[in-house]
């Protein structure tokens, strides 16, 4: 197992710049093993209100009072400059999010973490193939986390990336008390998982499919968000940090979040890994190609396109955009909406002190896949979409 470990490491410690790399079973399950090395309970992270609504639960698992950021409405990246001083006095961490492959202002941050004396942690989930600074995101963080259920297509695993190297037996022991024990019907359900999915979309069954996922109680998001469930979750607070009592929140998409992997599904990891640069060269063609459309928002317009995990495109009537999308047999995912401190309250995160921003990106963003781009652009033309502008978003134009 640890050989199967190795060689995954070793293929992402390459693309890293030689940066020390610890194999996880999921991008979640490493980024809390990140908090609770760096951050001590009670302590208040920064993080983007535009994110995976599990990312939230996972902060509150650790322990940690999640503070809402300022975004920029171009491509929700943070708004490190928006930030007041009365807020990164009062930190114990900054959490990059890099939505959908948009680097955060992860040299600012850092900068800004070194004065503070606090560790910057870098979610990377969405951002393997990115830059900035002239350097791969995450390698500015003390620690990072990637996950290959993004662009690897793997359906599983991840890495946590570590700045100092002399920390990875203490992690990965970590990792090892936390992990679950192998299971062979998961390792059996992962293996066939592809060629069922590929069956259920050849047959056009994929809305039947979640018709029967909701009548057997199966399927936890009827929604964009995952129901927050106030009363139970604020039960579950005194027990951090602690995974067990956020499980029901931790788990949703992914129930084998934290089991530890067979070696077929390490082996599977491994392939699709290896095959990478193709697919980050075809992201980056269909960024290039969404945001030099009219539905594109400009940022970043002038420098090399990002291999984007999803191109944001900001349209006025996004569930408009998504019903034309739909007829075309494109499916729309990774919409985050409403911002995590309007979805949360008061009582569970610090609100942006300007969520106006980060408000208006939520409700027009359309994350869609580059590599469908030749086919997205006609279908929202063709059904009458109009962009969103940012003249029309909270401070204008940038």
């Amino acid at each position: 197992m640890v050989s199967a470990y190795a060689e995954l490491e070793e293929l992402m410690r390459d693309r890293l710049g030689g940066r020390e790399c610890l194999y996880v079973p999921s991008c979640r399950f490493g980024l809390y093993l990140a908090l609770r090395h760096w951050c001590e309970p009670g302590g208040r992270v920064l993080m983007s209100p535009v994110n995976d609504d599990v990312i939230f639960f996972v902060v509150l698992a650790a322990g940690l009072r999640p503070v809402q950021a300022p975004l920029d409405p171009r491509d929700g990246s943070v708004d490190a400059a928006a930030v007041p001083d009365s807020v990164w006095s009062g930190l114990s961490a900054v959490l990059t999010t890099n939505l959908y492959g948009n680097p955060d202002p992860a040299p600012e941050l850092r900068e800004r973490c070194d004065r503070l004396g606090i560790p910057l942690i870098e979610d990377a989930a969405h951002a393997i193939g990115s830059t900035t600074g002239g350097r791969p995101v995450g390698t500015y963080g003390e620690a990072s986390v990637f996950s290959l259920s993004k662009h690897v297509h793997a359906g599983t695993g991840g890495f946590l990336s570590l700045a100092d190297p002399a920390l990875r037996d203490e992690l990965g022991a970590a990792r090892d008390v936390l992990l679950h024990p192998t299971r062979a019907a998961a390792e059996l359900a992962h293996l066939a998982r592809p060629y069922a999915e590929a069956a259920v979309r050849g047959l056009r069954l994929t809305g039947a499919a979640r018709a029967a996922l909701r009548a057997l109680g199966l399927e936890e998001r009827e929604e964009i968000r995952m129901p927050l469930r106030p009363d139970t979750l604020e039960r579950a607070l005194p027990a951090a940090p602690a995974l067990e009592p956020f499980h029901p929140w931790v788990r949703v998409d992914m129930h084998a979040y934290r089991l530890r992997p067979g070696t077929a599904k390490l082996r599977r990891t491994g392939r699709r890994l290896a095959r990478l640069d193709g697919v980050l060269a075809a992201h980056r063609a269909g960024t290039a190609r969404l945001l030099a459309g009219e539905y594109g928002s400009g940022a970043g317009a002038d420098a090399e396109a990002q291999p984007l995990f999803r191109v944001p495109l900001l349209v006025e009537d996004r569930d408009a955009a998504v019903a034309a999308l739909a007829r075309r047999r494109i499916t729309t995912g990774y919409v985050y909406d409403p911002p995590l401190d309007a979805y949360a309250g008061e009582a569970f995160t610090d609100p942006s002190p300007t969520p106006e921003p980060a408000a208006w990106f939520a409700r027009h963003a359309l994350p869609v896949d580059p590599r469908r781009a030749d086919e997205v652009l006609p279908a929202l033309r063709t059904a009458g979409i109009r962009p969103a502008h940012l003249s029309t978003a909270p401070g204008g134009a940038r």
